[in-house]
């Protein structure tokens, strides 16, 4: 390469790059969109639609949230991968999304390929219940119930791929059990199996479930993460009660399309982490046992990258798929 061609290289990526920053300055001139895979009312809804509401002031732009349900979370990550790689449409997805990348041998788009991180928004520990009429009052009693009724007892979830899902397939490799998947549509038809004592046990929102065993209509027994839940200090992890080194949460995130300019990537993540670090978020989400991530995109992007491994690892012991 001669020296004036590589320095009208230089010249051609410098202007590029001051034409990115430039518009990432003036970003956003329109309302901002971010899609919803899943339905309403649960985790990934609520919390983007709280994100959405304090990003307006900053971004100085309505954010407008749309709900695309279907596939497990693949239809609307799937718009969004093909939408304009501007900043103007987002994906609030979930680990349900980089389970889906070994758990799914169809799909219309490469997760870490066609769409680029931006921010984490916040974690959730799981809570493990079963209905009143099991008799186990504890972890160990549960394991051991289990391990002397092979393929007896059930877990419901949400749906292939869904953190509830993966949880109980988690519980079942660490725990060495033969225990049973019963999939549901939606969280609600899972709690209502277990409620009214069709299935016995299921991984679930500590929020919703934990005013269910307050309630008495299920026996909470144990939390997913590595320490115990503020929702619920007296009750101990799995890990502490039997499952050392057990954690299964449900965590969100924000994604955009590939190429994407990264000064509006950046742009995003600075907002984001800005709203998820304001002390009435962290307390208002503290009480629902939500807690805010903290990462660069860069970060984000390995923290993603080992999720699907570690996922893909337990979709390999469990043997499940879905074409």
């Amino acid at each position: 390469m001669t020296s004036k061609k590589f320095l009208g290289q230089l010249a051609w990526f410098a202007l590029a790059a001051c034409a990115a920053s430039a518009y990432a300055q003036s970003y956003p001139t329109k309302p901002v969109r971010i899609i919803i895979p899943f339905s309403a009312g649960g985790p990934a809804d609520l919390y983007a639609r709280y994100l959405g509401q304090r990003l307006e002031k900053p971004l100085g732009q309505s954010v407008v949230v749309e709900n695309r349900v279907g596939g497990g979370g693949v239809i609307g990550a799937d718009a969004v991968a093909k939408s304009a790689a501007d900043g103007y449409t987002l994906l609030m997805m979930s680990n349900t999304h980089t389970v889906n990348e070994s758990l799914r041998s169809k799909q219309p788009y490469k997760l870490m390929t066609d769409l680029v991180p931006v921010s984490p928004v916040n974690y959730s520990d799981l809570l493990l219940v079963v209905h009143p009429s099991v008799p186990a009052k504890n972890l160990k009693e549960l394991i051991a119930l289990a391990k002397s009724k092979p393929g007896a007892l059930n877990y419901a979830s949400s749906g292939p791929g869904t953190p509830y899902h993966m949880a109980g397939e988690l519980f079942k490799a660490m725990a060495g059990l033969d225990i049973v998947h019963v999939p549901h549509k939606e969280s609600s038809g899972a709690r209502t199996s277990v409620m009214g004592g069709q299935v016995q046990m299921m991984f679930d929102a500590i929020t919703v479930m934990a005013k269910q065993a307050e309630a008495g209509n299920v026996r909470a027994i144990a939390t997913s993460g590595l320490s115990r839940s503020a929702v619920t200090p007296n009750l101990p992890t799995v890990s502490e009660a039997g499952v050392p080194g057990y954690e299964a949460t449900i965590w969100l995130g924000v994604m955009v399309p590939a190429g994407t300019p990264n000064p509006i990537v950046d742009k995003l993540n600075s907002e984001i982490q800005k709203v998820v670090s304001l002390p009435e978020v962290k307390e208002a989400w503290a009480k629902q046992g939500a807690f805010p991530m903290h990462m660069t995109p860069a970060e984000f992007t390995k923290y993603m990258a080992q999720d699907i491994e570690k996922w893909a690892r337990v979709v390999k012991i469990s043997g499940a798929k879905v074409d």
